[in-house]
């Protein structure tokens, strides 16, 4: 289940004020991402900034 708060392509645009999705979505991905049916994004990815280093640390 993908939620857009932790997700690393949902990010604050300073000019609008509001969270967008920087993904480039075609038209029914983008009217599910409007509808807020995202359960199932196929872009989401999980904003883990400690991957790095977990990664280094082996």
């Amino acid at each position: 289940m993908a939620c857009c708060d932790t997700c690393v392509n949902y990010s604050y645009d300073e000019d609008y004020e509001y969270y967008v999705c920087d993904v480039d979505l075609d038209e029914d991905e983008m009217q599910a991402f409007l509808a807020g049916n995202n359960e199932t994004c196929p872009y989401y990815q999980l904003e883990d900034e400690y991957a790095v280093v977990r990664h280094q640390a082996f």
